[in-house]
């Protein structure tokens, strides 16, 4: 598909789409390896969608050529299906090359920190998904984009990948998905936990999310997660995951948030049992402090490095907020984040 000629044709020679990213709970259990295995327990995963969008422009490039630019990567242009899909921006060369698209450049721009652990390598795949999508007239669907953004980075990562962070920038709002096996292929539930404006206002005000200050590397933490699953380790551990998931999920939804601050770092320590590299030196700091005012802590993603979300009473959170600020101006990289929920997933900007 020749994307410049679309583009000139019917869409003014720009599509611009945007996504949000998100903080998560109960992660590594979308991956199959986790879910199949655990089916009698309901695995599933929460997440909240945050507003620091990642948004991608679709503009007419040279015939034959792709060119990708994205903040904090070098740009890089190759040949339609030319490009090795391990390059930093691999994923996004094989979406153009699923599509058959070329003359076409496309620029990443993300108001999350990079490498954040906010998901935002996958919430890029899931706008420029969606801005092929427009670009040759299909249904916006976001569950059809979510798949397809996680089967082709399934297809080259290397490693087991999960979707939670895929349907969150598709569908924004604060949600539950459950992992399931369907009559011919993996599915999801999706279970709206707050829906209301309202609800939404008053979950800011239990809510803080900070950068630690270092970039993550999911890839290593995650690998040692699967390959001691599928040895045999620490698989009490993950079925105790999957029942604290869902009791999060129910006190959430209910406002009990010294409940859920509870579960969360209960969570949290499971998971530094099993990878104390799980937070860096920073992140340990911020869950030790966030103990102290009786707040949750947890990492975003798979940790080691990016973010960290905190959950508590109002009066808790705001207290803690101020000790964060002290915190991480001790490091010039870190700092608290000024988001919010985000209710919108997939947008299209005329």
């Amino acid at each position: 598909m020749n994307l410049r000629e679309q583009l000139d044709r019917h869409h003014s020679g720009t599509i611009i789409t945007s996504v949000p990213c998100r903080v998560d709970f109960g992660g590594t259990l979308d991956i199959s390896t986790f879910y199949l295995p655990l089916n009698r327990v309901s695995p599933s995963s929460v997440n909240i969608a945050l507003d620091m969008r990642t948004r991608v422009t679709l503009t007419g490039f040279e015939p034959g050529k792709i060119k990708i630019s994205s903040k904090g990567f070098e740009s890089a242009v190759f040949d339609a299906h030319g490009a090795p899909y391990d390059h930093p921006m691999g994923l996004m060369f094989a979406i153009a090359d699923y599509f058959d698209a070329h003359g076409v450049h496309i620029r990443i721009e993300s108001s999350s920190p990079p490498r954040s652990a906010l998901g935002g390598s996958s919430s890029a795949a899931v706008a420029i998904i969606s801005g092929f999508f427009k670009a040759m007239g299909l249904p916006m669907d976001p569950a059809r984009i979510a798949w397809l953004a996680h089967y082709i980075e399934s297809s080259v990562a290397g490693v087991p990948c999960g979707m939670q962070d895929q349907l969150a920038a598709a569908f924004g709002g604060v949600n539950q998905w459950t992992w399931k096996m369907g009559r011919v292929g993996p599915e999801f539930d999706r279970h709206v936990i707050l829906d209301e404006k309202a609800e939404l206002t008053r979950l800011e005000s239990h809510l803080m999310v900070a950068y630690c200050g270092n970039p993550h590397v999911s890839k290593d933490i995650n690998q040692r997660w699967v390959q001691g699953f599928i040895a045999g380790e620490n698989r009490s551990r993950f079925r105790e995951i999957a029942k604290i998931t869902q009791k999060f999920a129910e006190a959430v939804k209910s406002g009990d948030w010294r409940t859920a601050a509870g579960l969360m770092n209960l969570e949290t320590g499971i998971r530094l049992e099993m990878t104390p590299d799980v937070l860096d030196n920073m992140g340990q700091n911020m869950f030790d402090m966030a103990k102290e005012f009786d707040c949750g802590v947890r990492f975003t993603g798979a940790g080691g490095g990016g973010c960290i979300w905190s959950i508590g009473e109002t009066h808790n959170i705001s207290q803690l907020r101020n000790a964060f600020v002290d915190l991480t101006s001790t490091l010039e990289t870190s700092k608290v984040l000024d988001t919010r929920i985000d209710p919108h997933g997939i947008l299209v900007h005329e």
